[in-house]
């Protein structure tokens, strides 16, 4: 009988951890791929990754309303509130055998919880990992209710068994996102070029020449300081004076904050050398992370893609303490001069080798391959 598997996208980041997965589930012949789009992944100023989905060839089967105006911690936890309320109804309509959950952002907790209620096995990526901040709280509260573990790397998979979980619950497959690295590595295609600027606002430049890209969101934990982290980072860039491409952040608490920090550098600099976006299309990220000079910030993606690719990182800050890493990543704190000292550092270093810690471009077609197939107990069997 074919298996319905249904997979929450809440967010641009998700969507690009669960896409290759997307991908071999819908293709797969004993599953049916059920797709709810849910919180940012609806919402326009968050680059409406939603289209993008759809582009993609995968039917939206719910639209889930969830995201509360303010993007501070109260706002974030009524978010999480407010997807409790409606995922439940779109998993009744839906009847799915299995829901999947990516990572470790505040919808993930939503829909962990509303699948557990609702006596819906669980299947969770990229479980068992430490950063140091919210997000790792949320990651192993999910692993205590997953039915189902999909781990990135090594020592997730390992910290996962440590936690309790059952080893033949446990299925290391590697990162969902460095199947797309993978497969635009082997196209050998960049994409990149002058209509790549037709989006977003800022300067234009050469994408022949070397230029630096920064991708840094809001610390949780750090609530109230993004503005002065993300004008650390802007202000070592300005005086290196290199092309840079700049992302907006994402839609958790404190994003308010490092937007202002964006907003008031754009007032008060000359950004006619800066592009910033609010979404970039996986392809084309995947792109520039293999063009780019360096990635500065905070995202997971100069840890996972970067030491896949290659990428000079500098990982700027708390957000990705302790998650394991290859020898691309510099860290520093958030500190203008050690930031573009780093940069520098990293510059004259250049492209790294080859680390493939995070997968090996095959996690998708493993998950679709283990929902179809592995069985699983309502009631959690844990091991102590």
């Amino acid at each position: 009988m074919t298996r319905k598997i249904c997979v929450v996208v809440g967010s641009r980041a998700n969507y690009s951890s669960v896409k290759s997965a997307m991908r071999a589930i819908q293709q797969h012949p004993d599953l049916e791929l059920q797709v709810v789009a849910s919180a940012s992944a609806l919402i326009d100023r968050y680059g409406a990754v939603v289209d993008l989905v759809e582009a993609d060839g995968f039917p939206i089967h719910e639209r889930i309303y969830m995201l509360v105006e303010g993007e501070n911690p109260a706002t974030m936890a009524k978010s999480t509130g407010m997807g409790l309320i409606e995922l439940p109804t779109a998993f009744d309509r839906l009847q799915p055998d299995v829901v999947v959950t990516v990572g470790d952002r505040f919808e993930t907790m939503a829909t962990t919880l509303a699948a557990a209620y609702m006596n819906i096995a669980l299947a969770h990526t990229m479980g068992g990992e430490v950063t140091g901040t919210i997000d790792e709280s949320i990651r192993h509260a999910v692993t205590k209710f997953a039915h189902i573990h999909f781990p990135a790397c090594s020592d997730a998979a390992e910290r996962i068994i440590k936690l309790g979980e059952r080893p033949e619950d446990v299925h290391l497959v590697g990162c969902p996102r460095i199947d797309l690295v993978a497969e635009l590595l082997e196209r050998d295609k960049n994409g990149l070029g002058p209509d790549l600027f037709k989006e977003g606002v800022g300067g234009k430049f050469d994408l022949n020449q070397p230029f630096l890209m920064l991708s840094q969101h809001p610390v949780t934990t750090e609530y109230g300081d993004g503005e002065q982290q993300i004008t650390e980072s802007l202000m070592a860039i300005y005086q290196l004076d290199m092309p840079a491409i700049v992302l907006w952040p994402n839609s958790d608490a404190g994003s308010e904050d490092v937007s202002r920090g964006m907003r008031k550098f754009r007032e008060h600099y000359d950004d006619s050398k800066i592009h910033f976006f609010k979404n970039l299309p996986a392809d084309a990220y995947i792109s520039l992370m293999n063009c780019t000079a360096c990635l500065i910030g905070n995202s997971s993606s100069a840890i996972r893609e970067g030491a896949f690719i290659g990428t000079p990182a500098v990982n700027v800050g708390t957000r990705q303490s302790r998650r394991q890493r290859g020898t691309n990543v510099f860290d520093v704190d958030y500190n203008r001069e050690e930031i573009a000292d780093a940069i520098t550092d990293q510059l004259r270093h250049g492209k790294y080798n080859m680390e493939p810690i995070y997968g090996d471009g095959h996690a998708g077609e493993r998950i679709a391959d283990i929902l179809s197939t592995t069985s699983w107990k309502l009631q959690k069997q844990i091991t102590y």
